[in-house]
């Protein structure tokens, strides 16, 4: 999956500077901390745009913040 939710350090450190629990951040996007244990884990097959809404509004960042892009590895080298 080339484009990946990346959470989890930059979550932490906007926590941090914040000095917000992760059970509140949870609360106030409003998801489960096991919803949000999963976005951070990168276990997230899809995230909701109300969710990337919700988490920049609370953490006050750009979505580009929160995504990255990888590009896959193919198997055809050269093709």
């Amino acid at each position: 999956m080339p484009i990946i939710v990346d959470v989890d350090v930059d979550v932490d450190v906007m926590l941090a500077r914040r000095k917000m629990p992760v059970g509140v951040l949870a609360e106030r996007v409003g998801i489960t901390p096991a919803d949000l244990a999963v976005l951070k884990n990168g276990r997230a097959k899809a995230v909701r745009f109300s969710t990337r809404d919700a988490l920049c509004a609370v953490l006050e960042c750009q979505p580009g913040d929160l995504l990255r892009w990888v590009p896959e590895e193919s198997d055809d080298e050269g093709v």
